[in-house]
């Protein structure tokens, strides 16, 4: 088996720490058992080789062998491929488990980072706009509540569905975003208690408060 290397940024501002999506590859990887090593890239210069690696000059990526993969949807895919733990094996799981990634990754996400981004900026002036952001996001959990008042999980085991969904929803959290979602709110706090989540959160605070 070839060696795992987690590429990432050596340093974060104090804000976005604990949010940065080498936390998603970082439990994925725990929850696997797969062994790993992590590496920096520069947060203030980003060269050539960065871009190489990752063409909008972001992070993390993951090298396996010859390959190196970017986008954290991708490198979970991947690593899916390498253990049940993150993937099942049987067909009808497998499929359900995959449309739940990109529904993580594209109908939830794509309304919880703008709501989230306004959040960070502390600006919470009512616009047109604004407003609705609030309605995409609420529209969204919604659809998200009924469907997890009756499992645990999206695809019945937990999966890399889950460590996406999960961190999604964790940054609406953080600003109590789910208060009125509390089965999306249980939901987060059951991904969130895992060991495999709790140690690759430490390892990523670690990790970063070293370079300060």
């Amino acid at each position: 088996m070839t060696e795992l290397i987690l590429t990432t940024f050596d340093w974060v501002p104090d804000i976005p720490r604990g949010y940065v999506r080498d936390l998603r590859v970082r439990w994925a990887l725990e929850e696997a058992g797969l062994p790993y090593r992590v590496e920096s890239t520069s947060f203030s210069e980003r060269g050539e080789a960065h871009f190489d690696h990752h063409p909008f000059g972001q992070a993390p990526w993951l090298t396996d062998g010859d390959q190196s993969i970017f986008e954290t949807g991708a490198i979970l895919l991947h690593l899916g491929e390498r253990s049940e733990a993150l993937l099942p094996s049987d067909p009808a799981a497998r499929s359900d488990a995959i449309q739940w990634v990109f529904a993580a990754l594209n109908s939830v996400e794509m309304a919880t980072l703008p709501w989230s981004l306004y959040k960070f900026s502390g600006d919470e002036e009512s616009t047109p706009g604004r407003d609705a952001l609030e309605g995409f996001l609420a529209s969204r959990l919604k659809h998200l509540e009924g469907i997890l008042a009756g499992r645990d999980w999206l695809a019945g085991s937990f999966t890399i569905a889950d460590i996406l969904m999960a961190d999604v929803l964790r940054l609406v959290d953080r600003f109590d975003g789910l208060a009125e979602a509390p089965h999306c709110h249980d939901y987060v706090c059951r991904a969130t208690a895992r060991p495999a989540f709790k140690k690759a959160y430490a390892d990523q605070m670690a990790h970063f408060a070293a370079a300060d």
